[in-house]
């Protein structure tokens, strides 16, 4: 019997399994991988086990009728016993002295690690196997609660969750979690939480209480991922009432594919954009504090607002968009300088929202009943240097900043840099940084230097503050725009295209906007409206859409023909000065 071939062999494949367990380890676990870190080594020690068996039984059976075939079956039974805590090493060492002192010495101290190894294996298998019985029971016991299943346990989904648990009769639960040594684990457990090792789409939900409400939430760092899995949980429970989905992801890919869902299934489905939720809910909540009441008056009683938005990422492009409408406003001119390290941050913009940047429009504040704004837009420029210090010094003086470089050190250090050159200038604009973290945000709230004066910084974007109920499951500005569009639509076609939400949601900022600013008329209702307030209004509100569907990629079609109107080319008839609306048209723009 050649007994070292086996050992050897025995030996690769269970120091190989202890390897390729500890690789395994280092890569970040997807929901349905086979190939765990504990599944590698178990498969290494049973393989190990077998090897070690087969010749000590082939060495017995020789002066027996038993042949290979008995050999293999009954070297599977004793490597079953072995992970049974029931095996015999000291017939194993009887057979063993068959073998060279060499080999009955190296087989004799690894068949003593596998008769340790594998009995604590099983035990870890029972044990994994206890608490997915233990998670069941859990949401059972929880079957008429309203339950809040998210696809995975992270930062923001465990914010959410945290803030959803505060309200009882609530059951929460994290699916695809296969990772229990880490701090996050360990809190959503502190919360009451129910962990799943099976991912969302492969758990069944489907017998929790018809009468309860299920939120689901696709919130993964991976929107593709999120957007697959979103569609798997629309065909799993197209036919449930009282069904919520919200899916994390922008673009027009989430768009295309979920909106098509959506008359096809009872599910109700709701898109996530996290830039552009924090963007509006700011602007909606602050935003005539931070950019209208700071803005100052000049020599021909023009109240100027002039932003400086610091990078040109998601953050800055989406409040570069929105300022642009948002600003319109009797008695104010804005002016927009848009920063970015990028060469190509102008022709990006200009390829995003061409007839926002046309210098037919841009920069011009002498077209009645047209927009007025001044967007420009300054590429290739370093923020930690000195020629951006001498470009921004050279601009007219700012009222408000918008910062958003992708790094919450260097937001802060530009902020603290600008809060400090404005100082030396006498000018004390507001300031607003996107800060991630929680942490950090919560140490910056009303900071001040050693002398004791106060920073003034706006930090803004924090995951805590960011994901709520409040915010993500029907925010107050949600319903107030949802409102707004049945007048006209279904609630249904609301949530299912981002022109509809997007386009209700800027009007409805605009409106409260109108009513701290004063406009006159804009607290009655249209038919009360003496005729100069209802046209002012009218010719407001006209010059607000117009600079909405330009910032939303929309071009004049070059016809007032209705048929002219196409929303796949993003051309729209409307696009021109209130004067030049049909009347018919001219009178949708009450507020």
């Amino acid at each position: 019997m050649d007994w070292k071939t086996y050992f050897y062999v025995a030996s690769a494949i269970f120091f190989g399994s202890i390897v390729l367990a500890f690789v395994f380890s280092r890569i970040k676990y997807k929901s349905g991988r086979v190939l765990t870190p504990f599944n590698l080594l178990f498969i290494g020690v049973v393989l190990s086990a077998l090897t070690m068996f087969l010749p000590i039984y082939t060495t017995t059976f020789e002066t027996s009728q038993c042949g290979p075939f008995e050999a293999v079956f009954v070297s599977i039974h004793n490597m079953i016993r072995l992970f049974a805590g029931d095996g015999d090493f000291e017939f194993v060492t009887e057979v063993l002295g068959a073998a060279t002192p060499e080999m009955f010495s190296a087989y004799s101290k690894l068949f003593s690690v596998l008769f340790v190894m594998a009995p604590i294996l099983t035990f870890g298998f029972v044990l994994s196997f206890m608490k997915n019985i233990s998670a069941n029971l859990k949401y059972v016991k929880n079957f008429f609660c309203s339950a809040f299943v998210f696809s995975e346990l992270n930062e923001k989904s465990f914010a959410l969750a945290s803030d959803l648990k505060k309200k009882r009769w609530r059951v929460v639960v994290f699916a695809g979690v296969n990772d229990t040594n880490n701090d996050l684990y360990e809190r959503a457990r502190e919360i009451g939480a129910i962990c799943f090792k099976r991912s969302i789409a492969e758990s069944n939900f489907a017998l929790h209480c018809p009468l309860s409400t299920i939120s689901f939430f696709a919130i993964g760092k991976n929107q593709s991922d999120n957007i697959l899995t979103a569609l798997k949980l629309v065909e799993r429970y197209k036919n449930r009432k009282r069904t919520k989905l919200y899916v994390f992801a922008s673009g027009t890919d989430a768009e295309m594919v979920l909106s098509g869902r959506c008359g096809q299934t009872k599910v109700e489905i709701h898109r996530v954009n996290d830039v552009q939720s924090l963007i509006f809910r700011n602007l909606y909540e602050t935003g005539y504090q931070k950019i209208f009441e700071s803005a100052y008056t000049d020599t021909d009683g023009v109240k100027k607002i002039n932003a400086l938005i610091i990078g040109m990422g998601q953050h800055g492009t989406e409040m570069t968009k929105a300022l642009s409408w948002f600003c319109q406003m009797d008695g104010y001119r804005p002016e927009i300088n848009c920063f970015d390290i990028q060469k190509t941050a102008e022709e990006r913009f200009v390829s995003l929202c061409p007839e926002l940047m046309d210098k037919k429009f841009n920069g011009k504040f002498n077209l009645k009943g047209e927009t007025q704004y001044k967007i420009t837009i300054h590429p290739d420029m370093d923020v930690q240097t000195a020629a951006f210090d001498e470009k921004v010094k050279a601009l007219a003086r700012p009222t408000y900043i918008f910062i958003s470089l992708g790094s919450d050190e260097l937001n802060m250090a530009v902020a603290v840099k600008l809060r400090a050159m404005f100082m030396r200038e006498g000018a004390h604009p507001q300031i607003q940084a996107v800060i991630y973290d929680d942490e950090k945000k919560m140490a910056l709230a009303g900071v001040k230097n050693y002398s004791g004066q106060p920073y003034d910084i706006d930090f803004i974007g924090d995951v805590e503050s960011a994901y709520t109920e409040a915010v993500i499951l029907g925010s107050d500005l949600e319903q107030i725009a949802l409102l707004r569009h049945k007048k006209w639509g279904e609630e249904r076609t609301f949530w299912q295209y981002d022109y509809n939400y997007k386009s209700s949601i800027a009007s409805a900022i605009h409106s409260k906007m109108k009513r701290l600013c004063g406009i006159p008329g804009i607290e009655k209702t249209p038919e009360e409206r003496e005729e100069n307030e209802k046209t002012a209004i009218r010719i407001l509100e006209h010059r607000r859409w117009n600079a909405y569907m330009r910032s939303e990629g929309y071009v004049y079609s070059g016809s007032t023909e209705k048929a002219s109107r196409n929303n796949l080319a993003k051309q729209h008839n409307c696009l021109v000065a209130f004067s030049k609306l049909p009347l018919s048209e001219q009178e949708k723009d009450d507020d």
